[in-house]
């Protein structure tokens, strides 16, 4: 009897557990969508050609809701929050103020975000069938500009820097006036606001040898260190994980801001536990936040300098 129970127990371990670790590795990553926002959003996917629908393309998601998808092996596309909509309730039609993507409906239908949008961007390891492409890339990306702060944070990863990444800071308020979209609902990339290939990495500066950081760009990555600030900012704003689950949390919780306007949710809770990476990360964050006079000085002398220099 003793016998037949440790066979049983034996045979569990070796055929079951690695049968487990072998679909959580060729079954993708769970991708969950978290909003702390103090208003609705209407998050918007669109999975990069080649991939596959994970179950919607857009959906509404209240204050303090989440939801969860399942993003299979060798799955790209990308993530954002639409803001400001409204949709008939009898024909389901309607517009987003900000990350409206042109389908007039609330599932955007293989439509992408119009900018100024603040997107999460994926791309899922093949999982064990191709060792060489096991790693998941992935971003927090200001390229096409800014809408909502958003915050990328893996979980249960290996082999990678498995970082949380994004941007916790409201570059709606510090926005130069030149970029606001709108009354300051979004901030505009330099590309979106005056369309110069040196700004768009386009024609002639289409390479990472022509195209430069900008004054404006430098605006975002001070502020947002770890996020795509333009085209070619690899180096410091891609990241990468092996067998993650990956949660986006729009308006992440920083206890010193104050205004709900304009999507921080005061006393909306904490990211985690004190010893979570996404709470360390956001202290760090509001370290950066209570340095912001600091920060605001160095920008002005860059502006200063680039203008004498032209």
């Amino acid at each position: 009897m003793i016998i037949t129970v440790l066979h049983s127990l034996v045979s569990f371990y070796f055929i079951i557990i690695p049968t487990l670790i072998f679909f959580h590795g060729s079954n993708g990553a769970t991708i969950t969508i978290v909003n702390r926002c103090s208003f609705t959003v209407w998050p918007g996917i669109l999975p990069n050609s080649g991939s596959g629908d994970i179950g919607t393309t857009g959906f509404e998601l209240a204050s303090g809701g989440s939801r969860s998808f399942q993003a299979p092996a060798s799955w790209s596309g990308r993530f954002w929050a639409r803001t400001g909509c409204s949709f008939d309730s009898q024909t389901g039609q309607g517009t987003c103020l900000t990350g409206d993507c042109g389908s007039n409906q609330v599932e955007c239908n293989g439509s992408g975000a119009k900018p100024p949008a603040t997107l999460a961007e994926f791309t899922i390891g093949s999982g064990p069938e191709d060792p060489t492409r096991k790693q998941d890339f992935y971003d927090v990306s200001l390229v096409d500009g800014y809408n909502v702060p958003m915050v990328v944070e893996a979980s249960g990863g290996s082999e990678g820097n498995c970082l949380t990444t994004g941007c916790v800071t409201d570059l709606n308020q510090r926005c130069p006036a030149e970029l606001r979209f709108g009354s300051g609902s979004a901030c505009k990339s330099a590309c979106e606001a005056f369309g110069s290939p040196e700004y768009c990495c386009s024609g002639a500066y289409a390479s990472p040898t022509e195209c430069k950081p900008s004054m404006y760009s430098e605006i975002f990555k001070t502020a947002c260190p770890r996020s795509y600030s333009y085209a070619f900012d690899d180096a410091t704003s891609t990241f990468t994980c092996t067998s993650a689950d990956y949660t986006i949390t729009l308006c992440p919780y920083l206890p010193s801001q104050k205004s709900a306007a304009n999507g921080w949710r005061e006393g909306g809770g904490s990211a985690g536990s004190s010893q979570s990476p996404l709470s360390t990360w956001l202290s760090d964050a509001q370290a950066l936040q209570d340095n912001d006079n600091h920060v605001q000085w160095k920008l002005t002398l860059k502006v200063i300098e680039r203008v004498l220099k032209m």
